[in-house]
C-alpha cells in the first residue's frame, strides 16, 4: 500500500508540473498569437530600499527565473509513453500558411495534452480515494480479528490454567485413593492368611472342641465322685492350650 502510495503521488506531481508547464507555453504562444488570451505575469514588488534606490538611477537587479528554459518551473517532466503518441492536429481547408493557423494547432494540442492530464489526474485520484477505502476496511477487519484472536487466546489461557488445577487436585485424589488401596489390599491379604489358617485347622480345631467338651463332662464327674485318670486331664489341658491359639 505504501508503494501504490507513493507511485500516486509521483504521478500527482508529474502531472501537476507537466500541466504547469504545458499552460505557461500556452500562455506564450497566446502573448503573440492571441494578446487577448494572455495573462501577463504578476508585478514585482519592490522593497522601498529598492524604489529609493532605482530613484536615484540605480538599477536593481533580479534573479533569472530557474526551471525548464526559465520558467520557474522545477520539476523535469517527461510525458510518460503510457499516454501514448497525440492525436494528430485537425485538419483544416488548406495548408498551414499562417502564423494563427500554427499557433491554433498547436495550442489546440497543448489543450488536448492537459485534457489529458486532468483525466489522467481524475482517474488517479479515484483508484487511490478507492485504494484507501478498501485498505482501511482491510485494516478495520484486521484489527477486529486480532482483538477476536486475542480474547480467544485469553479465554484458552483461563481454561488451559482451570485444566491445569484440576489435574493436579486429581493428581493429588489419586496419591491419597492408591495409599488407601495399599493398605486395603495389605488388610485383605491379612484377613485372607488369618481365614486360610482357620479353614486349614477347622477340622482340628473342632476336634479338639470335642475332646474339650467331652474332658470338661468327665471332669464334672469326677468332681461329682468318678475316677479318671490323670492322663486324660492332661490331654484336656493340652486341647485348652491348642484352642487358646
Amino acid at each position: 500500500r505504501q508503494a501504490e502510495n507513493a507511485e500516486y503521488k509521483e504521478l500527482m506531481s508529474s502531472n501537476a508540473a507537466a500541466k504547469e508547464l504545458i499552460l505557461f507555453a500556452k500562455n506564450r504562444l497566446n502573448k503573440f498569437y492571441n494578446p487577448k488570451l494572455y495573462t501577463a505575469p504578476p508585478k514585482r514588488e519592490v522593497s522601498a530600499e529598492d524604489r529609493i534606490y532605482e530613484n536615484m538611477g540605480g538599477e536593481v537587479t533580479t534573479p533569472a527565473p530557474g526551471g525548464i528554459a526559465g520558467t520557474g518551473i522545477e520539476a523535469l517532466v517527461q510525458l510518460s509513453s503510457r499516454r501514448g503518441a497525440p492525436p494528430p492536429p485537425p485538419e483544416t481547408a488548406a495548408a498551414y500558411t499562417k502564423k494563427s493557423q500554427e499557433s491554433g494547432g498547436v495550442i489546440a494540442m497543448m489543450d488536448l495534452l492537459v485534457r489529458d492530464l486532468d483525466k489522467e489526474t481524475t482517474v488517479a485520484e479515484t483508484e487511490e480515494t478507492q485504494a484507501q477505502k478498501e485498505y482501511e476496511a482491510m485494516m478495520a477487519e484486521c484489527a477486529e480479528k486480532r482483538a477476536q484472536d486475542s480474547k480467544s487466546l485469553t479465554d484458552k489461557e483461563a481454561a488451559k490454567a482451570d485444566l491445569q488445577s484440576s489435574l493436579e487436585t486429581s493428581q493429588g485424589e489419586t496419591k491419597s485413593t492408591a495409599k488407601e488401596l495399599i493398605a486395603t489390599q495389605r488388610y485383605m491379604a491379612s484377613l485372607h492368611a488369618e481365614c486360610d489358617w482357620l479353614l486349614q485347622y477347622y477340622d482340628v480345631r473342632r476336634q479338639a472342641r470335642v475332646e474339650e467338651s467331652e474332658s470338661l463332662t468327665k471332669a464334672k464327674a469326677v468332681l461329682a465322685g468318678a475316677d479318671y485318670s490323670f492322663v486324660q486331664l492332661g490331654s484336656v489341658a493340652r486341647a485348652r492350650k491348642f484352642l487358646q491359639r
